[in-house]
This record gives C-alpha cells, structure tokens and sequence, in this order.
C-alpha cells in the first residue's frame, strides 16, 4: 500500500486540507493518505496550539466517511518535538510493507533544509509537493519529487481562528461537523 503523509497541526483543520488529500488521492498513485496531526512542530510556537487531541478528533470528524483518508496519532506517541524524519523511521519499522511519500506544500519544501536530518527524508522518501503562489522551487536538495497543481483556496487556519476569536462566522471553510463541534467546545475563542 502506497501512504501519502500530510502532516500538519491541522490547527483546525478545514476544507483546503482536505481538497488537497482528495487531489492527491484522484492525480497521484497513492492509495491512502494520512493526515498526521501534529503534537508540536518543532518550527510553530506550542502556545498557540488547541490540544492535540482535540485537534485530532476534528481532523477524525472531517474525515469520516472517508476509508481513502485517515486521522494519524502516530506522533502523540513519539518524542517531543515531532520531527517528520523520526515519524518516518517508526513508520518503516511498524509498518514495513507499506510504501511512505511525504505530502507538502512548496512553502514548506522551500525550507526542508531546516528540518532534521532532512537529507534522510530527501534520499529516502518520495516527495509530492503542492505548488503554492510565490513559492517557486529551484534547489530539489536530491529527493524525489512529484509537483501537482492542486487547487488551493486563500484559506487558513490562523484566518479561521482570527474569525471564530472575533465571533465571525467560518461556515463553508470548515466541514459542518467540524464547524458544530468547534462551536460545541468553544474553541479559538479566547
């Protein structure tokens, strides 16, 4: 089985993310994709963060349904900060017949060079990247790379959680059950 990895804080998660697993799924030869939510990236301030495991059970709610996409916990498990080459390590070791590709945007590969061990990601792991608007790449540090086209909306998590603290609806940017329990906990408003 072929598993394309998206990680991500999912902080929340909405309808761009999973427009993107869907493309992904639809253009490419994965056979499933993991949102893997993650605890605390090493590159994002942890403060500002909803708890991981709420996060998760957004990301579970907006993908049920859903057998191709799965919610991943792998990280809650694994040492603090999430680095994306340890993930991968554990990955291999408990599953060993699976095939992993990494699933990022070019904003994010622009900056791969920042990530731990990243050399080992880019020699060992394909990488299918989604353009993004002004991020253009021109040094592919050796990996494997596959870049699609995928639409993308001007969505944003930190947009989303500057309208839910001001009150302002996020309909349609997230999936309704997301939306109703993002309402139920009263999450982001503070």
């Amino acid at each position: 089985m072929k598993v394309g990895l998206f990680f991500g804080s999912f902080n929340p998660i909405h309808v761009g993310h999973l427009i993107i697993a869907n493309h992904f799924l639809n253009e490419t030869d994965l056979d499933r994709v993991w949102m893997v939510v993650s605890p605390h990236n090493p590159l994002k301030a942890e403060h500002s963060l909803l708890n991981e495991y709420d996060r998760l059970h957004l990301v579970q709610l907006a993908t049920e349904g859903d057998s191709r996409i799965k919610a991943s916990d792998i990280e809650f498990s694994l040492p603090r900060p999430s680095y994306t080459s340890d993930t991968l390590i554990h990955l291999q070791e408990k599953h060993p017949t699976y095939e992993w590709v990494v699933i990022m945007g070019g904003d994010s590969f622009q900056n791969i060079h920042r990530w731990k061990n990243f050399t080992f990601i880019t020699k060992h792991f394909p990488i299918y990247i989604y353009d993004r608007p002004g991020h253009f790449i021109e040094e592919t540090h050796g990996a494997n790379i596959l870049r699609l086209e995928a639409p993308l909306l001007p969505v944003s998590a930190t947009q989303i959680r500057s309208l839910l603290r001001v009150g302002k609806s996020v309909r349609y940017l997230v999936p309704e059950k997301v939306l109703d329990e993002i309402e139920r906990g009263g999450y982001y408003k503070k």
